[in-house]
């Protein structure tokens, strides 16, 4: 039976709020959910833990079912979890983090893990690969979250919702908004930590809206100037940016 590990999902609510004493009631809430997929069975585990001034409750929920289904009772009670803490007299802080593996493609033995985690407005990507030859290696954000392919070109070409021209983060000249760039690796292991207010996890604009889009990482270096794609060479590394 084949066994997939879909990413993780933490969001973390942080709450603080003055009851009818005006002592200050401290709320520390994350909901967790795991998610994994055997054949044509999907579970979630959901796991919410809540600390009021220092007291601790956790529950526990698993929720079997279709993909669909699951994703959708998976989203009804994150936001639930939301509502609860939106109240005129709450002043509240919510931090969204995903974490996803990077897959091997095109037959080499590239892999890693990428984090992203949204808070107060901008969006950090930080991933840690391993098996990549030393040089230097570009990685990407690409349209569709689709790594079914050996060499990843099903993920399509370069995320670019503004239809501009492929080149440096920041460019007058125009850049993706997948153009992360190029990064370092010694020793068979790379790292990049990237921050930007031009991405979110999951929010209505689709201009921003990095979810359903995949990450790619090239065996080559962005040369940052060749149209669409940067002449990076053959697609490594891949993972679908879901849950």
């Amino acid at each position: 039976m084949k066994r997939l590990v879909l990413p993780l999902l933490l969001l973390a609510l942080l709450t603080n709020c003055q009851n009818n004493s005006d002592k200050k009631k401290e709320i520390n809430k994350t909901v967790e959910v795991k998610v994994e997929q055997n054949d044509s069975l999907t579970t979630a585990t959901i796991t919410t833990k809540q600390t009021v001034n220092g007291e601790v409750s956790e529950e526990i929920q698993v929720i079997k079912g279709s993909r669909e289904e699951v994703m959708n009772q998976v989203n009804q009670i994150t936001q639930a979890a939301e509502s609860k803490s939106s109240t005129p007299e709450v002043e509240r802080q919510m931090v969204k983090k995903i974490q996803f593996k990077l897959a091997p493609k095109s037959g080499s033995t590239a892999e890693g893990i990428v984090t992203m985690t949204e808070e107060k407005g901008s969006v950090t990507f930080e991933a840690t690969l391993t098996g990549l030859s030393d040089g230097t290696h570009a990685i990407h954000i690409h349209e569709k979250a689709d790594c079914a392919s050996e060499d990843g070109k099903s993920t399509g070409g370069h995320w670019n919702p503004t239809f501009e021209n492929h080149g440096a983060w920041g460019s007058d000249t125009g850049f993706h908004r997948g153009d992360i760039g190029n990064f370092e690796v010694n020793s068979g292991e790379g790292t990049v930590t990237f921050t930007t207010d031009l991405w979110c996890i999951g929010c209505e604009d689709p201009v921003k809206n990095i979810m359903g889009k995949a990450v790619i990482v090239h065996q080559g270096e962005d040369d940052l100037v060749s149209q669409p794609s940067g002449a990076a060479g053959v697609r490594v590394s891949c993972a679908g940016i879901i849950y």
